[in-house]
């Protein structure tokens, strides 16, 4: 999984991002054995409090590609995912998570978010296996969050 082109990947999820501006949590997630886009989404809270970009990704995936090894999939999103995106995501099977911004700089700018993070998850979640980076066009995704309403 470490072949791929995680900056690329990361310029895909802030293009999706930017349509919510005010949410700017886009999603997508690759097959790492053939590098191939599965699945993209983006925050839709407006609709449903729970539907984030890392939710709307994952549903979209469950929808078309439901037969896939889940283990090979890398899920790029431009935050670090939340308690519930987490958990969704160590539920759904996905073995890598790359993200931009981290939790603690979406606090340190006033947005609201549950004070546990991705790697804590993780660490509480033996019977599973999901590898994280974080950090990943990091300015860039720390701009979409500073510019919009949080």
């Amino acid at each position: 999984m470490n072949t791929l082109d995680h900056e690329f990947y990361m310029r895909r999820a802030i293009e999706l991002a930017l349509n919510v501006p005010s949410l700017p949590f886009g999603a997508l997630i690759v097959n790492s054995d053939t590098q191939v886009v599965l699945a993209e989404g983006w925050n839709k809270s407006n609709i449903n409090p729970t539907w984030h970009g890392e939710i709307d990704a994952i549903n979209q995936l469950a929808m078309h590609h439901n037969s896939v090894d889940y283990s090979k999939l890398v899920l790029y999103t431009t935050a670090e995912p939340c308690l519930m995106c987490m958990s969704a995501i160590l539920w759904t099977g996905i073995g890598m998570v790359v993200f931009g911004t981290s939790i603690r700089f979406l606090q340190g700018n006033g947005w609201h978010q549950i004070d546990i993070l991705a790697q804590e998850i993780i660490r509480r979640s033996p019977h599973w296996h999901c590898e994280l980076i974080g950090g990943v066009l990091e300015k860039d995704c720390n701009a979409l969050f500073q510019s919009s309403n949080g």
